[in-house]
């Protein structure tokens, strides 16, 4: 008996031995999952289960961390092995967190790239199963209705996030910051970037970071909004900052060596993206050749560079660029279709633009750069109207004491990637001390393109009674190289003869040829040569050219500095319009751009023009000219632009001088 006492007594200090033990590891698995560390706390559950495999708190517990963790889909594994098993409302709680998880797979690259969101809706599916489940709980209804917001975000479902948002905002549910970011991308989608300021602030000042490694700096894409919202300066100095306190690598505690830090990346690309679309070209460049040199596999990087050269004029280097980085990459994604399509179309490859186009659609067609990237190229192709008038008023040889000149032209949809039909009406007229004469004119014609190649051929008949002749007129563009281009334009009754003539019965041929350089948007020169042979025995010849460097870029605000020099001669004296036998120019030119204003498409911009220099007359006294001019262009929306103008010009003529005013208008529509 005593014994059998003994033993029971050892016994029972073992069972209260292992107790404790039990007891103390959940204890800490507890205590290091309240702190945040749960693969601490998941090794002291499996400490746990590989002595009592049945407890099935340490099964509880070990199913919570792996959710938690990132592994909801092996924690649903393990809970259908429970026994009992889970209750309703623990079940609920994790398919909620399976369907979180999968929104966050559907991130990464899809397992069928024909079918890029098919996984997203997949999840979009199933968190929506649970938002409109009745036997769910209310607290678990409520987060499934928050995921699908960011569901439907990233699934390029911008419309539908927003009209969750609304229901949700209706009943006053105050979003959590991680939905409002979702739900400020997608009014950034629906161009409403005011409404995403409010968000994003809202959402970084309730929290500030640092953001887990695999999220989206918000700050990012509120320095986006503010550019779209017209906040230039502060979107820039937000985006500079950003990238400037992101550290380049990241060093793991305990381990060697150093990982790259891709918030740095995209912070810095972005910053890039920014100061290009504010004009900042040649910095933007820069700093992206510097960061391909650094990582040279980056097809990214490679692309967003190609765009950064086209913009700036050098279209077959960024054609070359692109190949680059499309051996960097195993399949074109869609922001690589969307670059390819704007590349070509710079060149008039319009074919290959639109093959483009329609694989970024098959790709991610809901996509909002997508949508606008066909609405851009949808009124690319469809008609174009353009109305140009003029007024002037001043003592001018060649317009009497009042002019006007109005230009209309409709331009057909593209046919066949390479025609438009053009209607054109031309209507002149000026106040002669001799009288009135007008010189109006209207026809048809074509317009082709070809690679780098645009021309034209166009007949306008006479619709006045001073000149009865028909005007045909062709010219092309030629873009030589990434530097040169070679225009010419051919007139057999050109407008450029002036009104005075007109007026006494005479026309002309007209002839100009013009050679451009341009180094980039920051250096270019010109030379252009033309000859007019008029009908009454008259030959004009002249030359005209110019040098302009930029003298200061700064964020939409650009000043150019140049010099242009000319001179013309003619065969014929004493005509009764403006003809001196010998003449030479020479003036330093200046124009000063900036934007006013500007929310989304809707651009508002400003431009100054000056010239100042000498004017040499044969047979008469070498005097000053001048010339400025003060514009505005307004861009309702994408497509539809007003533009107005007041200018003066001060010169002598026959050594006498001589000053005019004139106001223009204009109207594109289109693209």
């Amino acid at each position: 008996m005593l014994v059998a006492l003994a033993l029971c007594s050892a016994c029972d200090g073992v069972v209260a031995q292992s107790t404790a033990d039990r007891d103390a590891l959940l204890a800490q698995a507890q205590t290091e999952r309240n702190a945040g560390h749960r693969v601490e706390a998941l090794a002291h559950c499996q400490d746990v289960l590989a002595r009592w495999p049945d407890d099935r708190q340490a099964q509880l517990l070990t199913i919570q961390l792996l959710s938690e963790l990132g592994g909801a889909a092996r924690a649903k594994e393990l809970s259908a092995t429970l026994s009992p098993p889970l209750g309703a409302s623990e079940r609920e709680t994790l398919e909620a967190d399976v369907a979180s998880h999968e929104v966050r797979w559907a991130k990464g690259v899809p397992a069928d790239a024909t079918k890029p969101y098919a996984d997203n809706d997949k999840a979009i599916d199933d968190i929506q199963h649970i938002a409109n489940d009745p036997a769910a709980p209310a607290d678990v209804r409520r987060r499934a209705q928050l995921d699908l917001m960011v569901a439907l975000d990233q699934g390029d479902r911008a419309k539908e996030a927003l009209a969750d948002y609304a229901q949700l905002k209706q009943q006053g549910v105050q979003l959590p910051p991680y939905a409002e970011n979702a739900v400020a991308d997608a009014m950034m989608q629906e161009h409403r970037p005011r409404e995403a300021i409010a968000l994003y602030e809202d959402s970084i000042r309730r929290d500030p970071g640092p953001y887990q490694p695999g999220d989206v700096d918000p700050r990012i894409g509120l320095a986006s909004a503010y550019f779209d919202a017209g906040r230039i300066h502060q979107s820039l100095a937000m985006v500079d900052k950003l990238a400037a306190d992101e550290p380049r690598w990241l060093h793991t505690p305990g381990a060697r060596g150093a990982k790259q830090n891709s918030r740095k990346v995209d912070a810095d690309t972005t910053a890039i993206q920014l100061h290009e679309d504010a004009g900042q070209l040649a910095d933007a460049y820069k700093r992206l050749a510097a960061m391909c040199a650094e990582a040279p596999g980056n097809a990214d990087l490679r692309r967003q560079l190609a765009m950064a050269e086209l913009a700036r004029g050098w279209p077959r280097r960024a054609a070359e660029t692109m190949k680059i980085a499309d051996t960097l990459e195993d399949e074109h994604d869609t922001n690589a279709d969307l670059d390819d399509a704007s590349l070509r179309s710079a060149v008039h490859d319009y074919a290959g633009a639109q093959a483009a186009l329609d694989q970024a659609q098959q790709q991610a067609g809901r996509s909002g750069r997508v949508q606008d990237a066909l609405d851009a190229w949808h009124r690319q192709l469809d008609w174009q109207f353009d109305l140009t008038h003029d007024n002037g008023w001043g003592s001018s040889p060649d317009y009497g004491d009042r002019d006007q000149e109005t230009q209309a032209t409709l331009a057909s949809p593209l046919i066949d990637n390479h025609w438009r039909v053009l209607a054109i009406a031309r209507a002149s007229s000026a106040a002669l001390p001799e009288g009135h004469v007008a010189r109006d004119r209207g026809g048809l014609g074509v317009q082709g393109f070809m690679t780098d190649l645009s021309f034209y051929a166009q007949a306008l008949l006479s619709a006045d009674r001073y000149v009865h002749r028909t005007d045909l007129e062709a010219g092309f563009n030629w873009t030589i190289s990434d530097h040169w281009s070679w225009s010419t334009d051919w007139a057999s009754a050109g407008a450029d003869v002036p009104l005075r003539a007109q007026y006494y019965g005479i026309s002309g041929k007209t002839l100009s040829t013009a050679v451009q350089w341009r180094a980039s948007e920051l250096t270019s020169a010109r030379l252009a040569l033309y000859r007019d042979q008029f009908t009454d025995g008259n030959v004009r010849k002249g030359w005209l050219g110019n040098v302009v460097q930029r003298v200061h870029t700064g964020p939409n605000l650009t000043f150019d500095g140049g010099v242009e020099i000319g001179g013309s001669t003619n065969s014929e004296t004493n005509r009764p319009y403006f003809n001196p036998a010998w003449d030479r120019s020479y003036a330093l030119t200046g124009v000063l751009q900036n934007v006013l204003d500007q929310y989304d498409d809707r651009v508002w911009s400003q431009r100054f023009d000056v010239a100042f220099g000498r004017y040499a007359e044969r047979n008469f006294a070498t005097g000053w000219m001048a010339s400025a001019r003060y514009g505005q262009l307004f861009q309702a929306r994408a497509g539809l632009r007003f533009g107005w103008g007041v200018s003066w010009h001060w010169q002598p003529y026959d050594g006498r001088h001589e000053s005019r005013v004139v106001l223009d208008v204009s109207m594109h529509w289109g693209e």
